[in-house]
């Protein structure tokens, strides 16, 4: 069974800066993916950024030159730096893994920006 774990969500002010973290647990097969996706009260669920295992990474045009993503392979973890913190950026965020055709979801972290 495959747990996944998000940490590092906070209230803070714009311009300001966080870290969230991600640790997949348990038997994972072909793990051939791990992002994050955020989603504001009453909106869909939306791509943040993902990595591929070979380390190709995606970002929303919303984010890239603001938030980095990187992974640690052997510890199944993606972390997610973010910089530069808009309002626009608070929402609820979940990290997803991608294994043998599964999706696997976190319960979410939420990060809130605000002066």
């Amino acid at each position: 069974q495959v747990q996944v774990v998000e940490s590092g969500g906070d209230s803070v002010q714009p311009g300001m800066s966080l870290r969230l973290s991600c640790v997949a647990s348990g038997t994972i097969f072909g793990l051939s993916a791990m992002g994050w996706y955020r989603q504001e009260s009453g909106k869909q669920r939306e791509l943040v950024a993902m990595i591929s295992s070979d380390g190709t990474t995606t970002y929303a045009d919303s984010v890239k030159g603001r938030f980095t993503i990187s992974k640690d392979n052997a510890k199944n973890t993606v972390n997610l730096q973010l910089n530069s913190l808009k309002p626009e950026d608070t929402a609820v965020y979940y990290c997803n893994v991608e294994a043998m055709g599964y999706d696997y979801w976190g319960q979410g972290t939420s990060v809130t920006v605000s002066s």
